[in-house]
């Protein structure tokens, strides 16, 4: 064993160990998509004398985690999303009415003298002819319509409002209120005010008004002499309040000063079954998958291939402990990202494998060792530059997507680099310890690599001419994007709610309800507009334009007469101005990932083989969505992250042909370029072939066993991938061809005399690390 061996042996038992104490002892944080809760989104607003800013919202988000600190959640999270947005998260809650009541109420809390009652209707609230002042006209808690003074106190200044119990006085339920130093002299000057009118009088009242609603109009007690007025520690609100209204009035005084109003943008609730379901199909998907991959390249590449699956077993449990350790919250999306990765993780190995297979029939004297050796070392610029093609998709998932989409770019992220320490550390160790045994080098069809895969032999014997007319191919290409572009153009693209704005709510009911009947019960509760399809195993799903908490509610009853015991499954709301957000954004992550994937390739390829690989890309994303719209499959986050990923993958198959097409143009420089580009095709098909195969077993588990949630997610991968293959080959290869035509930049470098390699360096790096360079 070398030293250079060993050191690997050690850093992958250090990290595996690492790892598996990780995977004991800590345990995942599971997004509200997996544990089942409340989501929502609050959009901070500009009023006309406070900018919603990154102070104000933070301030306003302090506001906000009292007020939910108050319902009672466990373990409630509220963070700050760029300048102006909050995400609240409420574990657990399935009826999200009550949170989202406390959390709307948007206004300032002020304070205001009474000036007598009001001239309006009870139920009308306007404020004063004077379009200038700051005086309403408001029903009181009796529906009594007061007319009210300027604000003369803002919520701001409240110190703190208690609810307690008073049994001494005999009061009841009361309210405490506490001022800070400067508004306990205006509330005293208040209400010293107000005391100077007879009791009785509604002038001796003072409101407390939130969101142009009154909360409270107590009056002044008649022990208060006038202009004395409440110092701050004394004012007690006191009134026929049950312990919950004293609890809420408090909780509302307290809580209601926020900065700058809010609006809740998004709302999403998961029941927890639909988490715990999602965790088990995915988990019965990874393993089946796994199995399937690891018993393919076990086929195929015999014992180096058995190796290479214990690698893959190794990349799960340390992409598993670094997603813990990191804290990387774990949602539906991400699961799905860790589930595929597990399938890509071998790509990696396939090359080196399939490298190492082409030295020993190019040179079968060497020494299985020195074989692995240089697959290795050719192999690993297609692996670096395949493997940063997928990175670049996995930040801008998380850089440009949404919510549960960003947890995928994570995972997706975690999983390119665990599958390169698994590829290049772990599976290398096992390898080279396994090729210095006699047994292995002398009996070669033991292990995997020393004789020729069977696509690789038959290719070999047929020799097909591929690109003798290669414009055929990029005619049968451009036909299919007709075709999806048709689909496109003729059934439309279902945009999910997530892009429209809107309400999609899905709901279980004890008793089987078909469409049309429960379509009929929605209507006949007054929503005609609603859209009713079938969801899961008889589960049914709503869509609406507008639909507030308390719709829902009455939604759901309607359900109820119906189909007995109606439990909410999924519910999402999206406001129709982050539905736009939503829906530009995706379009410009599109964007960005063709003009990153596009300059990353030009920097490390011709700009003839970039162009190309983007046009291929492009086919695919078009494929991708033509197919759903000829499904009629929705199109939403989840899709737009498979559609990031199909794009990465569409590149990496790209990055593989193009690496071999510029080694073998390097050193055949007087060979016609179509002849390369079919040897290049013809030597890396079993790569692709084999690699293919390992994501399609772990996306056909997860489309079979994910349901609802995630097999449009593998559907799309499905078709990206078949898609990709093909176009990395009969789209990207024929039209750098055409491309390469027209060009006139001379031939690349030969391998390893580029700009300021002197030979004899070159040389140097290219000798097999056996050879100590003696010669007779």
């Amino acid at each position: 064993m070398t030293r250079a061996t060993a050191v690997r042996a050690v850093l992958a038992v250090a990290v595996l160990l690492a790892s598996v104490f990780i995977t004991l002892t800590m345990s995942p944080r599971l997004g509200l998509d997996l544990q089942g809760g409340t989501r929502i989104v609050l959009q901070a607003r500009d009023t006309a004398t406070v900018e919603a800013d990154r102070e104000t919202t933070d301030r306003t988000l302090e506001v906000l985690r009292q007020r939910i600190d108050s319902l009672g959640v466990s373990e409630p999270t509220l963070t700050r999303s760029g300048e102006d947005r909050i995400i609240v998260e409420l574990p657990d809650v399935q009826d999200p009415r009550q949170a989202a009541e406390v959390i709307g109420r948007t206004a300032q809390l002020t304070f205001h003298a009474v000036e007598g009652p009001g001239t309006d209707q009870p139920e009308e609230k306007t404020p004063d002819t004077d379009p200038d002042s700051d005086r309403l006209t408001l029903p009181d808690e009796q529906g009594r319509s007061l007319a009210l003074g300027e604000p003369r106190l803002s919520g701001a200044g409240v110190e703190d409002a208690t609810a307690a119990f008073d049994s001494q006085g005999g009061a009841g339920w009361t309210v405490s209120l506490e001022f800070r130093k400067g508004a306990g002299q205006d509330w005293k000057k208040l209400t010293g005010e107000a005391a100077c009118h007879p009791a009785g009088d509604d002038r001796r009242r003072v409101a407390i008004v939130l969101d142009e609603k009154v909360i409270s109009s107590p009056q002044v007690d008649p022990s208060v002499g006038c202009r004395a007025g409440l110092p701050s520690g004394a004012t007690q609100i006191t009134g026929s309040f049950s312990a919950d209204e004293a609890r809420d009035l408090a909780l509302l005084i307290k809580g209601g000063a926020l900065p700058v109003p809010v609006e809740i943008v998004e709302q999403r609730t998961v029941g927890p079954t639909l988490g715990a379901a999602a965790i088990d199909a995915s988990a019965q998907a990874a393993l089946i998958g796994a199995a399937a991959t690891a018993l393919f390249i076990t086929v195929v590449y015999r014992l180096f291939g058995a190796l290479a699956a214990v690698a893959l077993g190794a990349y799960g449990v340390i992409s598993y402990a670094a997603l813990v350790a990191l804290g990387v919250t774990l949602t539906l999306p991400g699961l799905a990202g860790f589930v595929l990765a597990i399938g890509m993780a071998v790509d990696a190995n396939v090359l080196v494998f399939e490298r190492a297979r082409e030295e020993c029939a190019d040179r079968p004297t060497r020494s299985l060792r020195s074989v692995l050796t240089t697959g290795f070392q050719k192999a690993w610029s297609a692996v670096a530059d395949s493997n940063a093609t997928t990175l670049i998709a996995a930040g801008l998932l998380f850089f440009l997507g949404s919510g549960p989409v960003k947890g995928f770019g994570v995972t997706l992220a975690i999983g390119v680099v665990a599958s390169m320490f698994s590829a290049l550390v772990i599976a290398r160790a096992l390898t080279e310890i396994a090729a210095n045994s006699r047994f292995v080098s002398d009996y070669r069809g033991v292990n995997g690599i020393a004789r020729p895969g069977a696509v690789r032999t038959w290719l070999v014997r047929k020799d097909p001419k591929l690109f003798r007319r290669s414009v055929r191919w990029l005619v049968v290409s451009a036909a299919l994007v007709v075709v999806a572009v048709a689909g496109i153009v003729v059934r439309g693209v279902d945009l999910g709610v997530e892009f429209t704005g809107g309400r999609l709510v899905e709901y279980s009911t004890s008793r089987p309800v078909d469409v049309e009947t429960a379509r009929d019960s929605i209507a006949a509760a007054g929503f005609g507009d609603a859209e009713v399809t079938t969801a899961g195993d008889g589960d049914l799903s709503v869509r609406t334009g507008k639909l507030d908490n308390d719709g829902e509610h009455a939604l759901r009853a309607a359900l109820a007469e119906e189909g007995g015991e109606t439990t909410k499954v999924r519910d999402e709301l999206i406001g129709p101005s982050l539905g736009d957000e939503l829906r530009r954004n995706a379009l410009i992550a599109l964007g960005v990932a063709v003009a990153v994937q596009l300059a990353y390739l030009a920097v490390r390829f011709r700009w003839t083989f970039a162009v190309a690989s983007v046009v291929a890309m492009v086919h695919d994303v078009i494929l991708v969505v033509g197919a759903f719209a000829w499904l009629g499959r929705p199109v939403d986050g989840i899709f737009l992250a498979a559609l990031l990923t199909v794009i990465g993958y569409s590149v990496n198959d790209s990055v593989v042909v193009f690496d071999r097409v510029r080694e073998l143009w390097g050193a055949n420089r007087r060979t016609p370029l179509d002849t390369i580009a079919r040897r290049a095709v013809l030597q890396t098909v079993p790569r692709t072939v084999n690699t293919g195969m390992g994501a399609l077993f772990i996306l056909a588990a997860l489309a079979v066993l994910g349901g609802d949630s995630l097999a449009d997610f593998a559907l799309a991968l499905l078709i990206g991938i078949v898609v990709g293959t093909w176009s990395s080959v009969f789209t990207a290869v024929p039209g750098a061809l055409a491309l390469e035509r027209s060009a006139k930049a001379p031939p690349p470098p030969a391998p390893g005399k580029g700009k300021g390699a002197p030979r004899g360096k070159a040389r140097a790096a290219r000798r097999d690390p056996l050879d100590n360079g003696a010669r007779v």
